[in-house]
């Protein structure tokens, strides 16, 4: 195919040499495809007329081609022709006065074929035997397709007398995802036009049938149209339908559909046919395919561009990789954008690189022979940076025309140029987000032109300010009148300082709205002249009433705060006080009735509480019948309350044992006076007491909720058995008991509280194991001045007050 192009007259502006140059280039481009186009529609012809004859499959026919082609000193296209020739040279002679075959529309065509082994739509299927003869058929009448139209048309005209097929209509992906109708046959121009283009929705069975690769029978009209988007007016014109995807090597990319006026479902040999029928005429429809928006794939230096493009990925703004084309004469025609950023965008809306491969002139024609092009050329010629002054580019965008304003750079790179631009008028897009931002963020801007008194509000600052538009906005000078009183001296002397020096203004002030008083902060700077005089102040205000009032409110809150820490820490000094006075430690053994006794209390880590101590206390005194009294106790709770209740019942304790009480009666007593104290809820206390006889070396002893004491007699621990008796404070009428046991000379006794052996999320069990293994082997090892410290100095982190008592009975001598 030959196009001819009008040479414009030599007296032509550049631009339009350049835009006639573009238009011959893109009509060669186009003639050149066509013939590709040509040559791979006879290839795949003469493939359908092998499938068709031998029932091979497609590269099979093609490698017979091929091996036809070598063995008989041919070309792969001339083995082709004859392929097809041989075909036609089989039908009968046409009367002379009958058109040509070639002439004569494709339906015709199809009935001049021969009707051998073929059924008409009454005679039901074809059998397997009757299949080779009707695909033969088809393939004869492929031969002569020039298009989808012409495929859809040959096939609805050969399928109808064999299966009853009456239309036939063939879809097309694009790249978009959408179907188009690229060929049918059967179906009137309205409703071609009217499905002419289908979105890519659910429920649309050509869709379904090229996803899935797998043909969709629909064949009971109401079940179907509850599931399917039915192509008819009505729908019900056609109740059976196929949908046949066209085979691919990789993803399907179009259907063929088969629609029937007859209802009933598809045959198995029917639906044998029909794939068959779609796989002879795939090679035509990928071929056709492949011809439609093919584009130019030039050689270039695909490292060089592929590096290129890798940096180009990772900047930000608009850039491109140009590639000049040339003529025959070496003058550039026209650049090709071989790589371009993220952030490039054309004036149809194409980002990045969807822009590759695209022509300068195709899409901005205009810049043929203006100072931009010779920059670019220049660039080439010289390696000197271009750097346009800004210039204005009319662009038609939403059916009008619009003016931008564009500064642009050119750099050379090899033989080619990397260009990039800046858009200096702004869009109504990024207007909004600048919007949307001083919204968000709470501050508008403001510019104040010295010379002409000219001023420019964003209406957010008429916002912030709470100012109606039509007053107009507020000078430099007159600002400070518009604050709070206390305010105005300080922001006076910054204008000033502003308008006089240049120095830039950041200042929070003060305004009265009707909303009561906001919290404004201005920050501005001047822009200045030659001689250093402020010409020009531009900045902002924004609104930091929210952030004042969080800032007070924190300040409000770490006054608390440190008060609280204050009170907890006087509260603190004064526990640690009254614990010191109340329960002083011995630091060395006691001896108590011929008993030594070892005496250790820690108090627990401060970080578990703000007051770290407790309620843990000991007693260990002689009476005055020269027995011994030993109490461990454990209020619960930290502070000035446990340390009170402490020292309440220690005291009891002592005295209700010097004037004589039973052991049973000092708790029973101690858990009534825990119930009838005034404290809500009442205070609760576990408690160990005994009674040492030293003549008889008997303990007698009792416990009111409280581990069991830790005898260790020859090098073996154990823990006494417990009498009965509930912790104190916990209920009314509590019935205690009590336990004797008699000391030998070198036991051991541990008393002890619970911070001893307790590990959060521990059994209980398992901490008074380790107690008695840890004891009998710290005095194993020799440990036995030391052993109530030690065995509490081992509890790192301690979270609950340790108090321990190691009564120890001397050998005898």
């Amino acid at each position: 195919m030959t196009h001819h192009v009008v040479p414009p007259d030599e007296g032509a502006s550049p631009e339009v040499l350049a835009l006639a140059k573009v238009v011959a280039r893109l009509r060669s481009e186009i003639a050149d495809l066509e013939g590709i186009a040509a040559a791979t529609a006879v290839l795949e012809r003469a493939k359908g007329v092998l499938m068709a004859q031998t029932g091979a499959s497609a590269d099979a026919a093609y490698e017979k081609l091929l091996e036809r082609a070598t063995r008989r000193d041919r070309t792969l296209m001339e083995e082709c022709w004859l392929a097809l020739g041989q075909i036609r040279s089989e039908r009968p002679p046409a009367p002379l006065t009958d058109p040509s075959p070639s002439s004569a529309p494709a339906q015709d065509r199809a009935r001049q074929q021969p009707d051998v082994g073929s059924a008409g739509p009454c005679d039901g299927p074809p059998d397997d035997d009757g299949l080779r003869p009707l695909l033969a058929r088809i393939a004869e009448c492929l031969a002569e397709a020039g298009d989808e139209g012409d495929v859809a048309e040959l096939l609805r005209a050969v399928l109808a007398e064999a299966v009853g097929v009456d239309a036939v209509m063939i879809y097309t992906v694009t790249a978009a995802g959408s179907l188009e109708l690229t060929g049918h046959a059967g179906i009137d121009e309205e409703l071609a036009d009217q499905w002419s283009h289908v979105p890519p929705l659910s429920g649309v069975a050509a869709l379904e049938a090229i996803a899935a690769r797998h043909a969709v029978w629909l064949e009971d009209p109401v079940a179907d149209a509850r599931r399917y988007l039915l192509i008819g007016n009505p729908p019900e014109r056609w109740p059976s339908r196929a949908w046949i995807p066209v085979p691919s090597e990789g993803l399907a990319r179009a259907a063929v559909g088969f629609l029937r006026t007859r209802p009933g479902a598809f045959e198995p040999a029917t639906r044998t046919l029909l794939r068959q029928a779609v796989r002879l005429s795939g090679g035509l429809l990928r071929a056709f395919g492949r011809t439609a928006g093919a584009e130019d794939a030039a050689a270039t230096a695909p490292d060089a561009v592929e590096q290129a493009q890798r940096i180009l990925d990772v900047m930000s703004g608009p850039a491109v990789l140009l590639t000049p084309l040339r003529s025959t004469a070496g003058e550039i025609e026209d650049y090709r954008i071989d790589a371009a950023a993220p952030d490039s965008v054309d004036v149809a809306g194409r980002r990045g690189k969807e822009l590759i491969g695209r022509k300068v002139l195709e899409t901005y024609p205009t810049v043929a022979g203006t100072a931009l092009w010779e920059g670019y050329r220049d660039t080439l010629a010289t390696g000197t940076v271009y750097e346009g002054e800004p210039f204005r580019y009319q662009e038609v965008g939403a059916g009008f025309p619009q003016e931008s304003v564009y500064s642009v750079r050119a750099a050379r790179l090899g033989g080619r140029l990397v260009v990039s631009w800046i858009r200096h008028d702004t869009s109504e897009r990024e207007l909004r987000r600048l919007a949307d931002m001083q919204r968000l963020g709470n501050l508008g801007w403001a510019g104040w032109q010295l010379t002409t008194d000219r001023i420019v509000w964003s209406d957010q600052v008429y916002a912030i300010f709470d100012r109606e538009a039509a007053l107009g906005p507020i000078g430099l000078e007159e600002l400070p009148r518009h604050v709070l009183p206390q305010d105005q001296a300080r922001l006076a002397a910054a204008v000033r300082r502003l308008q006089r020096l240049g120095h830039a203004v950041d200042q929070p002030f003060r305004i009265t709205t009707a909303d009561g008083v906001r919290h404004l902060r201005i920050v501005v700077e001047a822009q200045t002249d030659a001689n250093g005089t402020p010409v020009e102040v531009h900045g902002f205000f924004q609104d930091v009433t929210a952030l004042r009032d969080a800032e007070l409110a924190l300040r409000e809150s770490e006054r608390a705060v440190l008060l609280q820490r204050g009170m907890l820490q006087a509260e603190r000094a004064l526990a640690a006080r009254l614990q010191a006075t109340l329960l002083p430690i011995p630091e060395q053994s006691l001896d108590l009735a011929g008993l030594c006794v070892g005496v250790a209390c820690i108090p627990a880590d401060s970080g578990v509480s703000g007051v770290n101590v407790g309620g843990d206390w000991y007693s260990a005194i002689e009476l005055p019948d020269k027995s011994a009294l030993f109490v461990v106790g454990d209020v619960a709770g930290h502070g000035l309350a446990a340390v009170g209740t402490m020292a309440q019942l220690r005291f009891t304790a002592k005295g209700m044992t010097i004037t004589g009480s039973a052991l049973i009666d000092v708790l029973r007593r101690l858990n009534n006076l825990l119930l009838h104290t005034d404290a809500e809820p009442s205070a609760t206390a576990t408690m160990f007491i005994g009674r040492y006889q030293p003549e008889e070396r008997r303990l007698t002893w009792a416990r009111a909720g409280h581990l069991p004491p830790l005898l260790i007699r020859d090098g073996r621990g154990r823990f006494l058995p417990q009498p009965d008796g509930c912790l104190l404070g916990a209920a009314r009428d509590s019935v205690y008991g009590q336990a004797v046991i008699d000391l030998l000379p070198g036991d051991r006794l541990l008393l002890y509280t619970d911070g001893l052996v307790e590990e959060p999320g521990e059994d209980i069990d398992l901490g008074l194991d380790r107690l008695a293994q840890d004891t009998v082997r710290l005095l194993r090892d020799g440990l036995d001045e030391e052993l109530a410290r030690t065995l509490a100095g081992r509890r790192l982190a301690n979270r609950d007050d340790i108090c321990v008592l190691d009564i120890h009975v001397p050998d005898e001598a």
